[in-house]
């Protein structure tokens, strides 16, 4: 388990091509961030955070949370991987990715690099991860999650992806940083502009998942804690 991140003062930062904010972040803090400087190193980070099943109790961690708690469900690691991406210079761009009612939506970090877009994920199963930055386009990257994306009937649920949404340009800075829960940015990104990825015929003709993709979709990095 990583250490908790604690202390210092750090108020001004001047990140990329933004001018200087006043980001709140203490040394620690900001120095943890730093050292994650390629999406490499942050996906590498979110795999040592164990998986948050606070979902469920309405938690949403602010990164300066999940850096003191040490754990963080999939979109807490998503606003994570951004607040990382924003300190070194990087856009904070945030993609959902949207299932049906009866399935759960997936929130992932864009990067660009050598032209092409990638994605850092945190997930608690053997699919829905990262995705190198070989993708031309972002529906090409959402897209490689649709076959992974199906309920354990096989039923395959994903149906539609925002279009890049930039969490520092819409939020400002506070969510670096708040002691509250960030639903309302979980809220405002669901009712964002979205792309769908099926029209209803292709809807009716989808193949139902395999027994053995629905085995390796069962795989999971930590296990639920009995209450």
């Amino acid at each position: 388990m990583p250490a908790p991140v604690l202390a210092g003062a750090v108020s001004f930062f001047h990140c990329g091509r933004y001018d200087a904010f006043m980001f709140d972040l203490n040394t620690d803090e900001m120095r943890a961030l730093r050292r994650m400087n390629t999406p490499v190193k942050i996906q590498d980070f979110l795999e040592t955070l164990p998986y948050s099943f606070d979902h469920g109790n309405d938690m949403l961690r602010s990164p300066r949370r999940v850096l003191r708690e040490c754990t963080a469900h999939c979109i807490e690691g998503a606003l994570l991987a951004a607040a990382a991406l924003w300190m070194n210079g990087s856009r904070p761009l945030l993609l959902d990715v949207r299932s049906t009612p009866d399935d759960l939506d997936h929130v992932v970090t864009l990067f660009r690099a050598h032209g092409c877009w990638g994605a850092l994920s945190k997930t608690n199963h053997a699919v829905l991860r990262f995705r190198e930055p070989v993708y031309r386009t972002v529906r090409e990257l959402a897209m490689s999650y649709f076959h992974e994306y199906f309920l354990d009937d096989g039923c395959k649920t994903m149906r539609d992806y925002s279009d890049p949404f930039d969490v520092g340009r819409r939020f400002g800075h506070a969510w670096l940083t708040t002691e509250d829960d960030l639903w309302h940015i979980a809220e405002t990104l669901d009712t964002s502009r979205h792309r769908p990825v099926l029209n209803a015929p292709q809807m009716r003709a989808l193949r139902r998942a395999d027994p053995v993709e629905i085995a390796a979709g069962k795989l999971m990095v930590h296990q639920k804690p009995r209450r």
